[in-house]
């Protein structure tokens, strides 16, 4: 959990990024040599401020990043960004500041749907093959963990409405597929749930538009937990989920290509 600890500059050692030897002083008493060790982020030198001969250290911030897939992938195709695993482990690293630890990436998402639909005018049925290897890529990615709902279709709906086909007769093509996710609102508030009673994590930083969630919001809250609304680029949040989150956290599209270049140098 988050701490403030104040130890000797005498004790830093620049050499060792992550293990710092505290003196941790209270009142009249001391205990030393006790050893703390700051698991995740390598940082070059302790973040702290000096005051005097001491230093005042703060421990980095434990998060949960979830990303609910449905709504990132549609506000990035609107934006004409390429959406595979790479773009999507860069979004989730933006939703972090430096400061903090991420503990476990959760995304949120359903495979293409596979099955045989019946066309509205035509009556020819048609398949639809998704492939989810891209799904299997992602879950493979240091800490990510891949939570699946279901993709159910829900039938045919016009693409413009009021229906005014430009030869007088309705065709196929005046109507496209619509599909629902579901289990994906489900499994983001089983995962709050277990955070705001293990208490494994400080902060959770969410990034979906879907109100169903605000339930699990209100709980992880309640039990203490911090809970950060990630805001991409052109998505409005809706007022409810500003209304039970902690806080927002505004993130920018990553740069396409530049964790390659980075993985490369």
């Amino acid at each position: 959990m988050r701490a403030r600890v104040r130890f000797p500059r005498s004790a830093i050692r620049h050499d060792r990024p992550i293990f710092h030897d505290i003196f941790i002083r209270g009142g009249n008493t001391a205990a030393e040599n006790l050893s703390a060790t700051l698991v995740g982020e390598h940082y070059p030198r302790p973040l702290g401020e000096c005051s005097g001969a001491f230093i005042d250290f703060a421990v980095p911030n434990t998060v949960a990043i979830m990303l609910d897939g449905g709504h990132l992938r549609a506000h990035a195709r609107r934006a004409q960004r390429d959406y595979n695993p790479d773009f999507i482990e860069q979004i989730a690293r933006a939703c972090a500041v430096r400061s903090e630890t991420i503990h476990r990436v959760f995304y949120y998402d359903c495979a293409p749907f596979s099955g045989k639909v019946t066309l509205p005018v035509s009556g020819v049925t048609k398949q639809y093959t998704g492939a989810d290897h891209w799904l299997h890529e992602l879950a493979r990615k240091e800490l990510f963990a891949v939570r699946r709902g279901e993709l159910k279709f829900r039938g045919f709906v016009p693409r413009k409405i009021p229906i005014k086909p430009p030869q007088g007769q309705l065709t196929d093509e005046d109507f496209r597929a619509r599909f629902e996710q579901k289990g994906v609102d489900m499994r983001i508030g089983l995962d709050m749930a277990v955070f705001a009673s293990n208490r494994a994590v400080d902060l959770i930083a969410l990034a979906t538009n879907d109100t169903d969630c605000i339930p699990a919001m209100k709980h992880a809250r309640i039990a203490g937990l911090q809970v950060a609304l990630v805001v991409v680029p052109d998505c409005k949040p809706a007022p409810a989920l500003l209304s039970h989150a902690d806080f927002c956290r505004h993130i920018n599209w990553p740069v396409q290509g530049a964790m390659q270049r980075q993985d490369s140098t």
